[in-house]
């Protein structure tokens, strides 16, 4: 007799990475085009046949427990190689030249390696790299100077971007900084427009705290060497913590931001745009959840 179980939905994997990812039923159900009953009901199947649960969820947060890392890793590869093999059967690798924008948050880090990946899987193709501010790059690419754009927002925007991932704004302080509760806080950021800045201006005005541009660079090292330097709080993405780094808090007089979120935009019906736009999500998710659990 056949021990072989039914086995695991695609489309439920789906929507379990989906929810992973973005951290939320809701953000997971717009993605999806889903209402939120639906995505809960196919969490609710996923369980079911694995046997165990996969989602551990408070009031204000939700993470995969240790069966659902597992299984997380496990749908990453599945979806994936479904993607390959579609477009393997279906598509053709992508030619001409890619004009790339990226804000310094993905240039800096791991978009590099995506890029060579993209670039050895299309050989015929060439690639372009311009870094700026997200806003920037997304005018350029409107008015067709630019192929592909990664930027950030801290809101959900109606812009036609694909959401990537989102994850938290944090303050970024010197560990041993002391924030004066009484002093307007002291800011490295980066020039107008940037969603950072607006992000931080705004929380602090809504907490009736004042603040003080000390630092105004349009190199994010240049803005973590502020706050590294003691004199100057910088709010950034919580993956771009470094060493020597620490998080200001409400307990510091700080109060909370929003999450920030990532996006790829590209020309519509672009083949080549939409795959590498799948290869820095892909990435970028896996990369950043492994690390972060």
């Amino acid at each position: 007799m056949s021990t072989t179980g039914p086995g695991f939905d695609i489309v439920l994997l789906r929507t379990y990475l989906e929810v992973i990812d973005s951290r939320s039923f809701a953000v997971a159900a717009e993605r999806l085009a889903l209402t939120a009953s639906a995505v809960s009901g196919h969490i609710r199947r996923l369980e079911q046949s694995a046997g165990t649960l996969l989602i551990a969820r408070t009031t204000r947060r939700l993470h995969p427990t240790e069966a659902g890392k597992t299984l997380y890793m496990y749908a990453r590869e599945i979806v994936a190689l479904e993607r390959e093999a579609y477009a393997n059967m279906h598509g053709r690798p992508a030619q001409g030249r890619l004009r790339v924008g990226a804000s310094e948050d993905f240039a800096g880090s791991w978009l590099p390696r995506v890029l060579t990946t993209f670039r050895r899987r299309h050989p015929e193709s060439s690639l372009e790299l311009k870094v700026g501010i997200s806003a920037d790059l997304i005018r350029q690419l409107e008015r067709g100077r630019l192929d592909v754009v990664f930027g950030k927002q801290c809101s959900l925007t109606d812009g036609g971007g694909e959401l990537l991932w989102s994850e938290p704004l944090v303050w970024a302080c010197a560990a041993s900084a002391h924030i004066d509760p009484d002093a307007p806080v002291p800011l490295a950021v980066f020039p107008e427009p940037c969603a950072y800045r607006e992000a931080a201006l705004g929380a602090l005005a809504a907490a009736g705290r004042t603040a003080k541009i000390v630092f105004e660079s349009a190199s994010m090292a240049g803005c973590l060497s502020a706050a590294l330097a003691g004199f100057a709080v910088a709010p950034v993405a919580q993956s771009q913590m470094r060493e020597g780094l620490a998080e200001g808090t409400e307990t510091c007089g700080l109060p909370p931001l929003p999450e920030v979120r990532f996006y790829g935009f590209t020309r519509p019906d672009f083949a080549a745009g939409a795959a590498l736009v799948r290869a820095v999500r892909d990435a970028g998710r896996s990369t950043r959840f492994a690390a972060a659990w």
